[in-house]
């Protein structure tokens, strides 16, 4: 049991290894231009940049969650594994890859900021969900990991109910998530609530985001039992 995790960890951790780099080289060219920019607009009155690298991250991390399913899982029980330890590699794949990102992310953010001060370049800034609360690095760790492993598992139960469902399967869940929050939007109740939560927001909210995505996680191993190398139509 302790082997096969170990090897499907490792088969995951290679397997993104391109994207990976390829995602924080765009990244990262973004951020050299982003701050040349600023660099050339000091002169102009007023002038202001922001860039979030934060947003990209939980993009690329939702994506990864749902494609998981349909790449690594049929691959992964062909070469033997046990949907047990599929089950549980994947939740500390997730897991590791959220912490290292969220870490990696925070370094690059505090490296330009003191890159920023040095230079003067005192128009650039960073948007990040911790300017709603204290704007430290811990905070910025907590909340990515919170944002990337609920949008983890999210996506990866998403892309369990298509794979096992289909299109129609996946498409009519999709479907009934999306008319109850139009419905929610309709009767107030959904905005009243996300006002409250802003209100009330602080870092316990992030911390329990990671107990959500842990029990949405613990919900797909439902889907995960018997679920085969061959892809619903």
């Amino acid at each position: 049991m302790g082997r096969q995790i170990k090897g499907l960890l490792y088969f995951f951790a290679t397997d993104i290894r391109h994207s990976l780099m390829i995602f924080w080289t765009i990244l990262l060219s973004i951020l050299v231009v982003s701050l040349s920019i600023s660099y050339f607009l000091l002169s102009v009155e007023g002038a202001e940049y922001y860039l979030s690298l934060s947003v990209p991250i939980y993009i690329y991390c939702s994506i990864l969650g749902f494609i998981t399913v349909k790449e690594s899982i049929p691959f992964s029980l062909k070469m033997g594994a046990t949907r047990k330890n599929l089950f549980i590699s994947l939740g500390i794949f997730f897991l590791v890859l959220a912490v290292a990102k969220s870490i990696f992310a925070n370094i690059i953010h505090a490296l330009t900021l003191l890159f920023t001060d040095a230079t003067n370049i005192h128009i650039f800034r960073f948007i990040h969900p911790a300017a709603m609360l204290e704007d430290t690095w811990a905070n910025r760790v907590i909340i990515d990991i919170a944002i990337m492993f609920l949008s983890f598992s999210v996506m990866f139960l998403i892309g369990l109910l298509f794979y096992k469902y289909g299109l129609a399967g996946g498409g009519i869940v999709s479907g009934v998530v999306v008319v109850v929050l139009l419905f929610g939007i309709a009767q107030g109740w959904l905005i009243d609530f996300f006002a409250d939560v802003f209100r009330t927001m602080d870092l316990t909210l992030f911390i329990q985001m990671i107990g959500i995505g842990m029990v949405v996680y613990l919900l797909s191993f439902i889907f995960m039992r018997r679920i085969t190398t061959v892809k619903a139509k």
